[in-house]
């Protein structure tokens, strides 16, 4: 009997499961209002209520069809990309936080911006890619082999899979590429006028094809890390009391990696590398939620989404009729909230 008593959750505990399951609607219907927004801002002038109109087919005073089709093809893929790709980020960041029990972890930790920017400049360079569907292909592909050589530096010698030993192999090998990749714009001034625009990180011009493209690794990756949520929360716990309570660690730490490769890759390829985002987001929601995998890579998905999504909104407002890329907004808007975060001691442990 005392058994069961133990086994069932205490009414606090459901009361606190509630308050975050009516938090996380809370904030997927903010995400859906700042699409909403998004969809009616922009250099040209539409209006909200126009957008509106337009987008469930009406013509709304639209006699040439010009300001539908923004709405519709340019407007929406945008939007429904900067949700999925600030989703990904965020999510990849709260498990490489976790992976590596660093608190100052991102994906870019393990050389996946790095590997994704190197192939990009291998695609225009040496292939003659100008296609943004063409550089998602070659930034996947970079990210992944940029991942593997990580682990596999990090397997060997003494220590060998330890978080510490990936955080290392990922800096030298992030370090390497990314003097290759400076190499070779310097060799090439054409590679580097069409690689600075997509190195700076943009949504600006990415259609429906785009989101087509990454979509199903973003949601496979994103499926798989909540997956590992109950296995991520016992990694944290440390390599000794995760394999006593019959944790395989290495094959958890691989699968992680992986996951975190699939989602930080993919995002990178699409629009390019996004600073702070995947560091910042993360903290702001164990500041709220906890720890608990459970709950903070669901919160950190939906964060991700409307933090990225906003800093698109900001950068599309602040400088009409042209616009601040997302990559350089959401530098500004992260370093002043990672800075508060840091005076105020809330990067707490992972």
């Amino acid at each position: 009997m005392l058994t069961e008593e133990r086994a069932r959750p205490s009414p606090v505990a459901r009361t606190g499961s509630v308050a975050r399951a009516v938090g996380l609607l809370a904030l997927v219907g903010i995400a859906l209002l700042v699409l909403l927004v998004s969809i009616g801002i922009g250099s040209r002038d539409i209006g909200l209520a126009q957008s509106w109109s337009l987008l469930w087919g009406g013509t709304a005073g639209d006699t040439s069809g010009t300001e539908a089709a923004i709405v519709r093809d340019l407007r929406v893929p945008r939007g429904l990309l900067a949700l999925a790709v600030g989703a990904a980020l965020g999510v990849s960041g709260a498990m490489m936080q976790g992976l590596s029990r660093n608190p100052l972890a991102d994906p870019g930790l393990l050389g996946v911006n790095a590997g994704a920017s190197a192939l990009v400049v291998v695609a225009i360079g040496v292939f003659g890619v100008g296609t943004i569907t063409g550089y998602v292909w070659f930034g996947l592909v970079g990210a992944a082999l940029a991942m593997l050589v990580v682990h596999v530096l990090g397997a060997t010698g003494r220590s060998s899979g330890t978080p510490e030993r990936l955080v290392l192999a990922g800096s030298a090998v992030t370090a390497v590429l990314i003097a290759l990749v400076n190499a070779a714009l310097v060799l090439t001034p054409s590679t580097f006028d069409a690689f600075r625009f997509w190195n700076l990180g943009s949504l600006s011009g990415r259609r429906l094809d785009v989101l087509l493209a990454v979509a199903p690794f973003l949601a496979i990756g994103i499926v798989a890390a909540v997956a590992m949520a109950r296995a991520l929360d016992t990694l944290a716990l440390g390599d000794r009391a995760g394999q006593a309570l019959g944790l395989d660690v290495e094959r958890t730490r691989a699968l992680a990696g992986a996951v975190v490769t699939v989602l930080a890759g993919a995002a990178t390829a699409a629009v390019g590398p996004i600073a702070f985002l995947g560091l910042a987001v993360p903290h702001v929601v164990r500041g709220v939620v906890g720890p608990t995998h459970r709950w903070l890579l669901p919160y950190t998905a939906v964060l991700g989404a409307i933090v990225l999504l906003v800093a698109d909104v900001v950068g599309r407002v602040v400088a009409p009729p042209g616009e601040i890329q997302v990559g350089v907004t959401t530098a500004v808007l992260g370093v002043p909230v990672f800075v508060a975060l840091c005076r105020r001691r809330r990067l707490v442990g992972v």
